[in-house]
C-alpha cells in the first residue's frame, strides 16, 4: 500500500522534553493547525524525549479530534539511548527481528494509532543483519502494522544492501544549504534512480545557529532575495531544497504556528535557477567548476 506524505513534514523531536516541552493540549492545537494547513505528516522516533514524546503526542492526537486517516505517522527504531527510561550502559544500535517488531508495536500503542504509515531504521549499525530486518518488516507489513518501510541516515551502499532484501521507500537524511554532501556523493542520485523518497532533517542547516564565514556569505545573498521573492530567509532555504529534482520533503522542527505556516508557504516559491546557484556558491565559498 503506497502512502503519500505532505511535502513539508512536521518533525516532533522538539515538541517534547528535548525542546519546547509542550503539554498534550498544546500538542493537540499544533496537530490541528498542521492538519488544517496541509502539513499532514508527523515525524517521530522512539527515543525522542527519552522515549516519552510519542506517548504525549498520542494523547494529544486523541484530544485534537483530527481523524487518523487525515494524517501520516512516521517513527523510527534502533537507537538504544542512554537516559532515564532504559538501563542502557552505552548508546548503541539494536536491530534483531524481535526488537524491531516490539519497537514498532510500542510506538503504535503510544501514538494511539492502529498502524504507522512509515517505519524507519534510525541509523545504520555495523552489526545489522539484513535477514533479521526483512523478517521483522515482512511481519509488520503483512499484519498491517506498518504501511511502508524506510531507513534514516543510510549511505547509498547501506541502502542498496537493505533494499536487496526488502523495498525501501524513504531515506531520511541530513540535508541543507550548509550540508549538501548528499547532493555530491550520490545519495540523492541513487534515491532518484531507485524511486526512494528523500526526507531532509535539519533543513535550515547551520545558517541561524553559527556565525561563520560560510553563514555570513549565505546571509548576504539571502537579504536581497528576501525582497525579490517577498519571503523570509528560512522560506528561501526551504525553497532551495524543494527545487531539487529528487523531490525532497523537508522535516521542519518548529513548534510555532507562524513558522509552520511560513514553511507551508515556501512550497509556492519558485527560485530562479541563477538564484539557486548563487546560494549554493555562497555556501561553498567558490564558484561551481
Amino acid at each position: 500500500m503506497s502512502t503519500s506524505f505532505s511535502r513539508i513534514v512536521q518533525g516532533c523531536m522538539g515538541w517534547g522534553s528535548w525542546g519546547h516541552n509542550l503539554s498534550a493540549s498544546e500538542m493537540a492545537k499544533r496537530i490541528e493547525f498542521c492538519a488544517s494547513n496541509g502539513v499532514t505528516s508527523f515525524d517521530h522516533a522512539d527515543i525522542y524525549g527519552d522515549y516519552s514524546t510519542e506517548e504525549t503526542f498520542g494523547t494529544a492526537l486523541t484530544e485534537s479530534g483530527v481523524a487518523r486517516e487525515r494524517i501520516q505517522l512516521i517513527s523510527k527504531c534502533g537507537i538504544q539511548y542512554v537516559g532515564n527510561a532504559r538501563n542502557n550502559p552505552i548508546k548503541h544500535y539494536q536491530y534483531d527481528a524481535d526488537y524491531i517488531i516490539w519497537s514498532a508495536e510500542r510506538s503504535i500503542q503510544l501514538l494511539q494509532a492502529e498502524y504507522l504509515d512509515l517505519f524507519l531504521l534510525h541509523r545504520p549499525s555495523p552489526l545489522l543483519q539484513p535477514e533479521e530486518v526483512v523478517k521483522a518488516i515482512e511481519t509488520l507489513l503483512d499484519s498491517g502494522k506498518i504501511r511502508a518501510f524506510g531507513v534514516s541516515n543510510f549511505t547509498p551502499s547501506q541502502t542498496r544492501l537493505i533494499s536487496k532484501y526488502v523495498p525501501v521507500s524513504v531515506n531520511q537524511i541530513e540535508f541543507s544549504i550548509t550540508n549538501f554532501k548528499p547532493m555530491l556523493e550520490g545519495d540523492l542520485d541513487m534515491m532518484i534512480s531507485k524511486d526512494i523518497t528523500p526526507m531532509a532533517w535539519s533543513p535550515l542547516g547551520s545558517v541561524f545557529k553559527e556565525d561563520s564565514e560560510q553563514t555570513k556569505r549565505i546571509h548576504e545573498v539571502l537579504e536581497p532575495l528576501c525582497k525579490t521573492y517577498e519571503a523570509t530567509k528560512d522560506q528561501l532555504l526551504l525553497a532551495w531544497i524543494l527545487a531539487h529534482p529528487a523531490g525532497i520533503h523537508p522535516v521542519v522542527g518548529t513548534a510555532t504556528e507562524e513558522r509552520i505556516a511560513q514553511a507551508v508557504a515556501s512550497e509556492k516559491i519558485q527560485l530562479e535557477e541563477t538564484d539557486w546557484f548563487e546560494l549554493w556558491v555562497a555556501s561553498q565559498g567558490h564558484k561551481v567548476p
